[in-house]
């Protein structure tokens, strides 16, 4: 039986829409492994300030709400999603939403709910192993994960990307501001002083723009096997 550091780990970082959560997802349910979303962990605590009235520089409430967040995860009906409860309530599509990624990306910034979720991250880490979905999983989470991934893409490319997925469900969306809103979380996620965006030096970086989901899954899947993390 493998020791907590045998258990594989395949850490996937990059920007918002650069198909991370998509291939993530088809990863762990191709290999029977966990999956952790390391995002909705921050839009939970953004959602959390929100629907409690903590303002964003207020980092000593935002770091108690972290460490005490009341959120469970659950399978959902949809295969490709999960249900996400806190605080009792189903805020699956509440998280998903671009206020809340806003939030996230504020919240991502502050030393100390960095802190409090590290731990409840690692926990993620069980057999027969993980697939870790996030911004700072390779570098500051996982840096012993067997295989770490830096995705990318234009910011034109992932703005059209979420622009179809919003349209699909319905929402009313401006393409050009979404542009702006991706390039704006880019710069905070790249600029924070804590555990900023970027390729950990033995990550294997793929751009995919241009490339359909099944091609970036079909080059990780065989990126793992090449690397005997089976």
């Amino acid at each position: 039986m493998r020791t907590e550091e045998e258990i594989p780990v395949i850490a996937v970082d990059g920007p918002s829409g650069s198909g991370k959560g998509t291939v993530c997802r088809l990863l762990a349910r191709e290999l029977g492994w966990n999956l952790l979303d390391s995002g909705a962990l921050y839009r939970l605590v953004g959602l959390a300030a929100r629907n409690h009235g903590v303002r964003l520089d207020n980092h000593a409430a935002l770091e108690v709400l972290a460490a005490h967040l009341d959120v469970q995860f659950r399978p959902g009906d949809d295969a490709d999603e999960a249900r996400v409860i806190l605080e009792g309530e189903d805020v699956s599509l509440q998280l998903r939403s671009e206020e809340i990624g806003a939030l996230a990306s504020e919240v991502a910034a502050v030393p100390g709910v960095r802190a409090a979720l590290l731990l409840r991250q690692r926990a993620f880490k069980l057999r027969p192993g993980l697939v870790a979905d996030g911004r700072d999983m390779g570098t500051e989470v996982f840096p012993e994960a067997g295989l770490k991934v830096f995705l990318t893409a234009s910011a034109d490319e992932r703005a059209r990307r979420r622009y179809k997925q919003l349209k699909d469900k319905g929402e009313s969306v401006s393409l050009p501001r979404l542009v702006t809103d991706i390039e704006a979380r880019d710069r905070r996620d790249t600029e924070r002083s804590v555990a900023p965006l970027r390729a950990a030096p033995d990550a294997l970086t793929v751009d995919t723009t241009g490339m359909g989901i099944r091609e970036v899954f079909d080059l990780l899947i065989a990126e793992v096997k090449e690397r005997g993390l089976l």
